[in-house]
């Protein structure tokens, strides 16, 4: 084969080139994340940071830091979809990220203090009521983040919650260790030990059920001749935090049990209230 002076010329510089040449002018720029979409994830890690630690101090058996670090992980996971708000920050990652470490903070880490407390004595029942309950928080996360996806619910179901929220469900499920703690000394007996299991299996059937609870989502403003009394609440209950944290959760505790019969009365006088509008609807065309 006859290479003619132009082309014997171009062959020798394709012979020159390196075999894997990096062809730098198709690379694509960097692209750069905004601040207010990186500081939200920052509070959710911290989050998931606190969750295990609360882990950790249940294996030393400081079982009084551990629930304060749950409390603080509910605190920060509480903030961080509200700061991605204001900042109009939120994005899929987030949100990912966000369940992932509600599972760790509200599902297992739970789980595994109440089992290093005092429910591992009854071995058997004591774990698998301890997978229940993170099983049942997996699920409930897993259902939160398919409702996003569903445009055909009415408006009025946003003010509420289909079964207990994990981080109230964490919290909840810590009473008896709230009991063993405080003034109360709940004791560590086979019975009451057995009462614990139940209560946990209980409020893991609560987390995946249908209940409606109360949205705090919706609580977005205070009337104004309503500002000092919420100011005075607010600081009343971070000081009895406090001062008597144990003592304090439980009484929170049952507050929130009280009001779940109301949060079952409302969403019932709603979606009556909405197939009424509904049923009048052609009548008025």
């Amino acid at each position: 084969m006859r290479l003619v002076a132009g082309d014997a010329s171009a062959y020798r510089r394709g012979m020159n080139r390196p075999l894997f040449q990096p062809d730098f002018t198709r690379r694509r720029p960097l692209r750069r994340v905004p601040l207010r979409i990186i500081v939200p994830n920052v509070i959710t890690l911290l989050a998931l940071c606190l969750g295990m630690t609360a882990i950790r101090f249940g294996m030393e058996g400081k079982f009084n830091s551990a629930v304060l670090a749950i409390l603080a992980a509910a605190v920060f996971d509480g903030l961080d979809g509200r700061i991605a708000r204001a900042l109009k920050g939120t994005s899929r990652f987030g949100a990912e990220l966000d369940s992932l470490a509600d599972f760790i903070d509200f599902g297992v880490a739970p789980a595994l203090i109440l089992y290093m407390w005092g429910i591992a004595q009854i071995k058997p029942l004591g774990w698998f009521a301890a997978l229940v309950f993170a099983t049942a928080c997996a699920l409930r996360l897993a259902r939160f983040n398919v409702s996003h996806d569903d445009t055909s619910q009415p408006a009025w179901t946003k003010n509420f919650f289909t079964g207990m929220p994990a981080p109230a469900g964490a919290l909840v499920v810590l009473l008896p260790l709230y009991l063993n703690l405080s003034a109360l000394h709940w004791p560590l007996t086979r019975l009451t030990i057995g009462i614990d299991i139940a209560y946990m299996l209980l409020v893991a059937f609560l987390m995946v059920s249908r209940v409606p609870h109360f949205s705090g989502k919706t609580f977005g403003r205070v009337p104004r001749e309503q500002v000092p009394l919420v100011l005075l609440a607010g600081a009343t209950a971070t000081l009895l935090l406090f001062t008597l944290p144990m003592e304090t959760l439980i009484v929170l505790t049952l507050t929130y049990f009280a009001l779940i019969p109301f949060s079952i009365r409302k969403a019932r006088m709603m979606r009556e209230a909405e197939g009424e509008e509904g049923a009048a609807e052609p009548e008025d065309r």
